[in-house]
Protein backbone atom coordinates (compact mmCIF):
# COMPACT_ATOMS: atom_id res chain seq x y z
CA UNK A 1 0.00 0.00 0.00
CA UNK A 2 3.07 2.34 0.80
CA UNK A 3 4.57 1.84 -2.33
CA UNK A 4 1.30 1.93 -4.24
CA UNK A 5 0.48 5.67 -2.72
CA UNK A 6 4.57 6.74 -3.03
CA UNK A 7 4.00 5.48 -6.87
CA UNK A 8 1.04 8.52 -6.82
CA UNK A 9 3.05 10.68 -4.96
CA UNK A 10 5.60 10.66 -7.51
CA UNK A 11 3.56 10.46 -10.43
CA UNK A 12 1.82 13.43 -9.47
CA UNK A 13 4.74 15.85 -8.31
CA UNK A 14 6.87 15.15 -11.63
CA UNK A 15 3.90 16.12 -13.78
CA UNK A 16 2.85 19.03 -11.63
CA UNK A 17 6.93 20.16 -11.73
CA UNK A 18 6.80 20.09 -15.74
CA UNK A 19 3.87 22.48 -15.56
CA UNK A 20 5.55 24.48 -12.74
CA UNK A 21 8.95 25.21 -14.91
CA UNK A 22 7.20 25.82 -18.12
CA UNK A 23 4.68 27.99 -16.73
CA UNK A 24 7.52 29.29 -14.23
CA UNK A 25 9.90 29.75 -16.42
CA UNK A 26 7.17 31.86 -18.92
CA UNK A 27 6.13 34.11 -16.29
CA UNK A 28 9.65 34.71 -15.04
CA UNK A 29 10.47 36.10 -18.55
CA UNK A 30 7.01 38.03 -18.95
CA UNK A 31 8.30 39.84 -15.48
CA UNK A 32 11.73 41.16 -17.35
CA UNK A 33 10.17 42.26 -20.27
CA UNK A 34 10.23 45.76 -21.22
CA UNK A 35 6.88 45.42 -21.43
CA UNK A 36 4.82 47.26 -18.66
CA UNK A 37 1.58 45.27 -19.48
CA UNK A 38 3.20 41.88 -19.69
CA UNK A 39 5.07 42.92 -16.27
CA UNK A 40 1.72 43.79 -14.47
CA UNK A 41 -0.28 40.49 -16.13
CA UNK A 42 2.86 38.32 -14.54
CA UNK A 43 3.07 40.03 -11.47
CA UNK A 44 -0.67 39.25 -11.08
CA UNK A 45 0.09 35.67 -11.68
CA UNK A 46 2.23 35.30 -8.72
CA UNK A 47 0.45 37.50 -6.18
CA UNK A 48 -2.67 35.56 -6.91
CA UNK A 49 -1.12 32.01 -6.63
CA UNK A 50 1.21 33.14 -4.14
CA UNK A 51 -0.86 34.60 -1.60
CA UNK A 52 -3.54 31.76 -1.24
CA UNK A 53 -3.14 29.14 0.86
CA UNK A 54 -2.60 25.63 -0.99
CA UNK A 55 -4.76 23.70 0.98
CA UNK A 56 -7.68 26.70 0.05
CA UNK A 57 -6.41 26.49 -4.14
CA UNK A 58 -6.62 21.99 -3.94
CA UNK A 59 -10.55 23.10 -2.90
CA UNK A 60 -11.12 25.80 -5.48
CA UNK A 61 -9.26 23.28 -8.20
CA UNK A 62 -11.11 19.96 -7.22
CA UNK A 63 -14.77 21.69 -6.08
CA UNK A 64 -15.22 24.93 -7.68
CA UNK A 65 -13.85 24.75 -11.00
CA UNK A 66 -16.22 22.27 -13.03
CA UNK A 67 -18.88 24.29 -11.24
CA UNK A 68 -17.59 27.61 -13.76
CA UNK A 69 -16.47 24.96 -16.77
CA UNK A 70 -19.01 24.56 -19.54
CA UNK A 71 -21.88 22.21 -18.05
CA UNK A 72 -21.12 19.34 -20.48
CA UNK A 73 -17.51 19.73 -19.18
CA UNK A 74 -17.63 19.92 -15.63
CA UNK A 75 -20.09 16.85 -15.70
CA UNK A 76 -17.33 14.98 -17.56
CA UNK A 77 -14.82 16.25 -14.64
CA UNK A 78 -17.32 15.17 -11.74
CA UNK A 79 -18.14 12.16 -13.22
CA UNK A 80 -13.96 10.89 -13.90
CA UNK A 81 -13.36 7.58 -12.18
CA UNK A 82 -11.02 7.73 -9.26
CA UNK A 83 -8.38 8.15 -9.16
CA UNK A 84 -8.10 10.53 -12.03
CA UNK A 85 -10.86 12.74 -11.10
CA UNK A 86 -8.29 13.91 -7.41
CA UNK A 87 -5.11 13.33 -9.83
CA UNK A 88 -6.04 16.06 -12.78
CA UNK A 89 -7.10 18.79 -10.14
CA UNK A 90 -4.16 17.77 -7.79
CA UNK A 91 -1.34 17.99 -10.59
CA UNK A 92 -2.98 21.72 -12.30
CA UNK A 93 -3.47 22.67 -8.30
CA UNK A 94 0.65 21.95 -7.72
CA UNK A 95 2.00 22.99 -10.91
CA UNK A 96 0.03 26.74 -10.95
CA UNK A 97 1.10 27.24 -7.41
CA UNK A 98 4.84 25.88 -7.58
CA UNK A 99 5.30 28.62 -10.68
CA UNK A 100 4.56 31.33 -9.02
CA UNK A 101 7.64 30.65 -7.21
CA UNK A 102 9.29 29.17 -10.11
CA UNK A 103 8.94 32.59 -11.71
CA UNK A 104 10.13 34.47 -9.10
CA UNK A 105 13.34 32.54 -9.03
CA UNK A 106 13.44 33.19 -12.44
CA UNK A 107 12.75 36.58 -12.78
CA UNK A 108 16.09 37.00 -9.78
CA UNK A 109 17.91 34.89 -11.84
CA UNK A 110 17.43 37.03 -15.09
CA UNK A 111 17.71 40.74 -13.36
CA UNK A 112 21.27 39.06 -11.20
CA UNK A 113 23.17 39.01 -14.64
CA UNK A 114 24.93 42.52 -15.97
CA UNK A 115 22.71 44.45 -18.01
CA UNK A 116 25.39 44.40 -20.51
CA UNK A 117 24.65 40.89 -21.13
CA UNK A 118 21.06 41.63 -22.86
CA UNK A 119 22.85 44.44 -24.36
CA UNK A 120 25.38 42.31 -26.16
CA UNK A 121 22.82 40.70 -27.63
CA UNK A 122 20.79 42.91 -28.95
CA UNK A 123 24.12 44.34 -30.54
CA UNK A 124 25.10 41.17 -32.30
CA UNK A 125 21.45 41.38 -34.10
CA UNK A 126 19.19 39.13 -31.97
CA UNK A 127 15.44 39.69 -30.75
CA UNK A 128 14.23 39.80 -27.73
CA UNK A 129 13.23 36.37 -27.52
CA UNK A 130 16.04 35.04 -29.04
CA UNK A 131 18.47 37.50 -26.18
CA UNK A 132 16.58 35.44 -23.87
CA UNK A 133 16.84 31.78 -25.68
CA UNK A 134 20.17 32.19 -26.41
CA UNK A 135 21.80 34.87 -23.83
CA UNK A 136 19.45 35.15 -20.78
CA UNK A 137 18.41 31.87 -19.81
CA UNK A 138 20.59 29.41 -20.21
CA UNK A 139 23.01 31.70 -17.87
CA UNK A 140 20.10 32.47 -15.28
CA UNK A 141 18.92 29.03 -15.03
CA UNK A 142 22.66 27.40 -14.28
CA UNK A 143 22.13 30.65 -10.86
CA UNK A 144 18.82 29.58 -10.35
CA UNK A 145 19.36 25.55 -10.26
CA UNK A 146 20.08 25.41 -5.70
CA UNK A 147 16.80 27.04 -5.42
CA UNK A 148 14.58 25.30 -7.95
CA UNK A 149 16.17 21.85 -6.90
CA UNK A 150 14.26 23.05 -3.34
CA UNK A 151 11.23 23.63 -5.24
CA UNK A 152 11.25 20.22 -6.77
CA UNK A 153 11.23 18.68 -3.14
CA UNK A 154 8.36 20.99 -2.01
CA UNK A 155 6.23 19.53 -4.76
CA UNK A 156 6.63 15.97 -3.33
CA UNK A 157 6.19 17.45 -0.29
CA UNK A 158 3.21 19.33 -0.99
CA UNK A 159 1.40 16.54 -3.08
CA UNK A 160 0.38 15.16 0.69
CA UNK A 161 -2.22 17.98 0.31
CA UNK A 162 -3.74 15.98 -2.05
CA UNK A 163 -5.35 13.50 0.68
CA UNK A 164 -8.15 16.40 1.57
CA UNK A 165 -9.54 15.38 -1.94
CA UNK A 166 -9.35 12.34 -2.12
CA UNK A 167 -5.88 11.44 -3.60
CA UNK A 168 -4.30 8.25 -1.86
CA UNK A 169 -0.68 9.19 -2.20
CA UNK A 170 1.64 8.23 0.59
CA UNK A 171 0.50 10.32 3.56
CA UNK A 172 -3.06 9.39 2.67
CA UNK A 173 -1.63 5.32 2.30
CA UNK A 174 -0.29 5.55 5.78
CA UNK A 175 -3.38 7.00 6.91
CA UNK A 176 -5.25 4.40 5.73
CA UNK A 177 -2.98 2.29 7.27
CA UNK A 178 -2.96 3.18 10.78
CA UNK A 179 -6.94 3.44 10.75
CA UNK A 180 -6.52 -0.31 9.79
CA UNK A 181 -4.25 -1.69 11.76
CA UNK A 182 -3.69 0.77 14.68
CA UNK A 183 -0.35 0.74 14.00
CA UNK A 184 0.14 4.34 13.98
CA UNK A 185 3.82 4.68 14.36
CA UNK A 186 4.99 2.43 12.45
CA UNK A 187 2.57 3.26 9.08
CA UNK A 188 3.99 7.04 9.42
CA UNK A 189 7.48 6.44 10.25
CA UNK A 190 7.43 3.81 6.94
CA UNK A 191 5.91 7.20 5.02
CA UNK A 192 8.73 9.12 6.80
CA UNK A 193 11.39 6.95 5.70
CA UNK A 194 9.90 7.02 1.92
CA UNK A 195 9.78 10.87 1.37
CA UNK A 196 13.45 11.19 2.78
CA UNK A 197 14.64 8.67 0.27
CA UNK A 198 13.15 10.01 -2.55
CA UNK A 199 14.05 13.42 -1.67
CA UNK A 200 17.90 12.34 -1.09
CA UNK A 201 17.87 11.13 -4.42
CA UNK A 202 16.43 14.35 -5.84
CA UNK A 203 18.82 16.25 -4.39
CA UNK A 204 21.92 13.97 -5.21
CA UNK A 205 19.95 14.11 -8.83
CA UNK A 206 20.32 17.65 -8.68
CA UNK A 207 23.77 18.08 -7.44
CA UNK A 208 25.05 15.92 -10.66
CA UNK A 209 23.08 18.21 -12.92
CA UNK A 210 24.17 21.39 -10.88
CA UNK A 211 28.14 20.02 -12.09
CA UNK A 212 27.62 19.28 -15.54
CA UNK A 213 26.11 22.88 -16.39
Amino acid sequence: LLLFGAGWTLATALLAWAIALTVGAIVGVIRTSPNPWLVRLGNAYVELFRNIPLLVQMFLWYFVLPELLPRGLGTWIKQMPPPWGAYIPAVLCLGFFTAARVAEQVKAGIQSLPRGQGMAGTALGLTLPQTYRYVLLPMAFRIVLPPLTSEFMNVIKNSSVALTIGLVELTAAARSMQEFSFQVFEAFTAATTIYILVNVIVVFGMRVLERRV
